[in-house]
């Protein structure tokens, strides 16, 4: 048996860098802002990862405030709270985010098209 473990070659996985990035405490350092399409020219910007001890609601009730649209904060299983707005708000919030200290500027991922 020990014969036959020598000569099978060990699999190579190409993908196993980017699952190591993806899973562990990657994916909690990064804020990740993405635009989902709805219908027609609809859209709306989520905003996940940010860290648990800042209060969602007052977040999201200043982005509204300063960018006259409309949002919610969505409780997800998987990726816990998520703050939805209305429209492409990508630049505006990463921007937002750094002026007001939430998080620096390399720890912001932008999803989108």
């Amino acid at each position: 048996m020990s014969e036959l473990d020598l000569q099978v070659p060990n699999a190579f996985d190409p993908f196993a860098e980017a699952n190591a990035e993806n899973s562990g405490a990657g994916t909690k350092d990064y804020v990740h802002i993405r635009i989902q399409q709805r219908n027609g020219r609809k859209s709306l910007t989520t905003v996940q990862g940010l860290k648990k001890e800042f209060s969602y609601n007052k977040i999201l009730k200043d982005l509204k405030k300063e960018f006259c649209c409309n949002g919610t904060v969505v409780q997800d299983p998987e990726l816990g709270q998520v703050i939805q707005l209305q429209g492409d708000q990508r630049k505006n919030v990463s921007s937002f985010l750094v002026q007001a200290g939430v998080v620096k500027k390399e720890h912001i991922k932008i999803h989108g098209f």
